[in-house]
């Protein structure tokens, strides 16, 4: 029973990033020399602020001190005005003032311009930022009863890429990557599925149909386009959820133009390659020839969305397919946070017209300044790339049905149970991770195998469990949840409690009950049987 299901619209802190500096300048896309395109970033500087100078008020000084006289030597000779050391050094101190008045306007229109355009990158941003998704992983101390079960103490972002008017099968997911990020941890990882994924419901038997299906569903049910684009979007999270088994909290679509433009404006990506590809493909019609060698490599836009679109002269073909896209997506994220992009106010409107109407999410703009922040505190080597076909966790295979390619479990077609135990330990809980608090399990049935049933579940989401054991209380009918520990389980507590509908207490109801320093122990009652059965 997977108990993250979540409510879509929940309520959110609000966040404000900090304008932040950042002086590092942009390598130009490889053979190119001169300055940067009108698209690309430039190495922008802020001012950090100015400080006003108060040089009083000139017309009042003279009006008190009167005309000025010629100065007289000795001899009573007039010297010309001017030329007195005393004079040169007002003179001097005059310019000066003048100059400070100068550098402060210009100061200050900079800022007003400044704020200008990040005001207007941040209503443009909030016309594709709209929200809808929710994770309270995002912000610190989150409430334990706002969280709906595992899985909510990260916050996992479901990133789509697929081709978009113009392109055959524009509305086929091609790319389906999910970005989960542990903020207690400052961790994070990148977990692929293929897009050949069976799925049943789908006229290609395809998960990459997912969302077209849906699409087009809602549209013959008279659905305005932006509702049918959210019924395909809910329907592609709903059926990954299903794969995977951990919950999907927001998500971002974006198709091969926008996803070109996004690489191109960052000045492109570098990215060390481990093995050489080499395809001869199309782009708008026209023929496309990837060569792509082994070492640091620069990519463009045209050749990063080539470099993840390849597959055929793969050894692997999908499988490589997918690992490609992940590293493609850890040298963005480098490369936006070296340029500090969300602190630029001129490269945030660079990227918003980039995005334009080639994106959909379902972010707010206040979140994704927060998954920055959290971003720019996990550096690449925290960043795990997660795949579901590498030895020695190869839980996914191809295979042929019915004349179709496609990729099933290795357990069987629809059998999810690995693939499900396998993401939710890798990609694990933050809070359970955080806390780490042992657990017993004690049958207090005469139902066979209740207690290691049990342990088998809670051991796929994360949950350290300790011992399994039979109980000297039986015929117990509902499941209790004791509460031993001596320091502070709250999302752990809190986790039990829900997933098994009961309050927890303090106290054991035996004595001959050895919870062997456990901080939970757990007591099953016959009413466990219905639930792992649904």
């Amino acid at each position: 029973m997977d108990n993250f299901k979540r409510k879509k619209n929940i309520g959110r802190q609000r966040y404000l990033d900090g304008i932040i500096t950042n002086p590092s300048g942009i390598s130009t896309p490889s053979g190119n020399t001169g300055s940067l395109s009108n698209n690309q970033l430039g190495n922008f500087k802020q001012a950090e602020g100015f400080r006003s100078r108060n040089s009083g008020d000139i017309t009042s000084q003279y009006n008190r001190l009167g005309p000025r006289q010629p100065n007289r030597d000795k001899m009573g000779k007039i010297e010309p005005i001017g030329l007195t050391p005393k004079h040169k050094k007002k003179k001097h101190i005059s310019i000066k003032k003048s100059a400070v008045r100068v550098l402060s306007t210009l100061f200050l229109i900079g800022i007003i311009g400044g704020g200008y355009l990040f005001g207007k990158g941040y209503l443009r941003a909030l016309q594709i930022f709209k929200g809808g998704g929710g994770a309270f992983a995002l912000y610190e101390n989150a409430d334990p009863s706002k969280l709906n079960g595992e899985g909510d103490g990260r916050v996992n972002i479901l990133l789509l890429g697929k081709g978009g008017p113009g392109h055959e099968g524009a509305d086929l997911t091609d790319t389906i990557l999910i970005v989960s990020i542990d903020p207690i941890q400052k961790e994070a990882a990148l977990l692929s599925l293929p897009r050949d994924f069976y799925n049943s419901s789908t006229t290609n038997h395809k998960i990459n149909a997912v969302y077209s299906d849906a699409k087009q569903r809602s549209f013959a049910r008279g659905n305005i386009e932006s509702r049918a684009e959210e019924d395909g979007l809910e329907a592609l999270e709903s059926t990954i959820e299903g794969i995977i088994g951990i919950p999907i909290h927001y998500h971002a679509m974006i198709d091969f133009e926008g996803f070109k433009k996004a690489i191109d404006t960052v000045g492109g990506i570098d990215i060390n390659v481990t093995t050489a590809v080499y395809d001869y493909m199309h782009i708008n019609g026209k023929p496309y020839i990837l060569n792509v060698k082994p070492g640091m490599q620069h990519f463009d836009g045209t050749r990063a969305l080539m470099y993840t679109r390849s597959r055929h002269t793969s050894a692997r073909g999908d499988f490589d397919r997918s690992e490609r896209q992940r590293l493609v997506m850890i040298a963005l994220q480098k490369k936006i946070l070296n340029l500090g992009t969300f602190g630029n106010p001129l490269k945030i409107n660079q990227l918003i017209d980039a995005f334009d109407n080639h994106i959909r999410t379902n972010l707010t703009v206040n979140e994704l300044l927060r998954v920055y922040e959290i971003g720019k505190e996990i550096s690449s080597d925290r960043i795990e790339s997660v795949g579901l076909a590498d030895p020695p966790n190869n839980y996914i295979m191809t295979a042929n049905l019915n004349g179709i390619s496609i990729v099933r479990p290795r357990a069987g077609l629809t059998d999810y149970s690995e693939i499900q135990n396998y993401v939710r330990n890798k990609l694990r809980d933050g809070y359970l991770r955080s806390e780490n608090a042992t657990v017993s399990i004690f049958n207090g049935t005469d139902i066979a195998g209740l207690a290691t049933r049990t342990a088998k579940e809670l051991r796929s989401y994360g949950y350290n469990v300790d011992q399994v054991a039979d109980s000297p209380i039986k015929n117990q009918q509902t499941t209790t949840i004791v509460y031993l520990s001596n320091s502070d389980k709250k999302y752990t507590k809190a986790y039990l409690e829900k997933r098994f509908g009961t309050i927890s207490v303090k106290s054991l109801p035996d004595s001959r009950i050895d919870p062997k320093g456990a901080d939970f122990v757990i007591i099953l009652g016959k009413n466990e049987l219905s639930r792992l059965s649904q």
